[in-house]
């Protein structure tokens, strides 16, 4: 009897670490597939469209100043595009605040054109049949950085602030399903349906995630920014709407953009 029960142990533990082998494999096949698919689309990616019609926009005459951007500073000096947005969020003595890309092209659209500032922030985002100025200049711009490598600082104190408080959010628990940012990204080896999840607390998922985005989505036909990224985040844990250039959102950006510093930014890419 004792052998027995020996023998189907042995057996049902064999079949056990079978199973396991096999579903790591097929997880393992699922990650490399996806990652194929990805490549594949690589080629001749559709944000390049994008990317032209944002360069057209800043260099356009608009708003009631009929001004274009070509003098809007975003941390290099006026005008200056190239690597500019490798060293974002960083603070703006003329704000005397930190700020991302798409809070400072506010600060630049209302400062130079003559907008308001709720004009500036109006459809921030594009859908199917609507094209906004937002997804285009972030897309011309972020291409600029192309192969820079992140060098995002906090030698300011406001800087170091920002990003204290975006750490603080993303470890921030609530919401009714009592989720935080960390929940999905603070883990390793955790997938939604086929997705993968970075985790954001290590710094070569927190790099290879970062100088990804703004990406062209297929599944929508759209690019979609940074701080898109983020309300889309925050409403699938339930959260209240991100607002859009809110202190939140610019201190999240700061927290995973510092985290990211050191790789040569990617973006736009493409995603699923």
């Amino acid at each position: 009897m004792k052998h027995t029960w020996e023998r189907a142990a042995r057996v049902a533990l064999a079949a056990v670490l079978t199973a396991g082998a096999s579903a790591s494999a097929q997880d393992r096949s699922a990650v490399e597939e996806i990652e194929k698919y990805r490549a594949a689309l690589g080629d001749g990616n559709p944000a390049e469209l994008w990317e032209a019609r944002g360069e057209a926009l800043w260099k356009e005459k608009a708003g009631p100043r009929n001004a274009s951007l070509e003098k809007c500073d975003l941390g290099l000096g006026p005008g200056v595009v190239r690597g500019a947005y490798a060293q974002l969020p960083r603070y703006f003595a003329d704000t005397d605040m930190v700020q991302d890309l798409e809070s400072r092209l506010v600060t630049c659209r209302v400062t130079l054109q003559g907008l308001t500032p709720e004009e500036a922030r109006k459809n921030p985002f594009g859908s199917t049949g609507k094209k906004v100025v937002n997804d285009a200049l972030v897309a011309f711009i972020t291409s600029e950085s192309r192969d820079v490598k992140m060098n995002v600082s906090t030698a300011h104190p406001k800087e170091q602030a920002a990003y204290e408080l975006g750490r603080e959010i993303f470890f921030y628990r609530g919401g009714p399903y009592d989720f935080a940012c960390a929940t999905c990204h603070g883990v390793d080896n955790v997938r939604i349906r086929l997705q993968d999840l970075p985790n954001l607390t290590r710094q070569n998922d927190a790099q290879r995630a970062y100088t990804t985005w703004p990406a062209y989505r297929v599944s929508q036909g759209e690019v979609r920014t940074f701080q898109w990224r983020l309300e889309d985040c925050f409403r699938q844990q339930r959260f209240p709407h991100l607002k859009f250039t809110s202190e939140a959102s610019i201190a999240l950006t700061m927290f995973l953009a510092k985290n990211a510093n050191g790789a040569p930014f990617n973006a736009p890419a493409i995603k699923r």
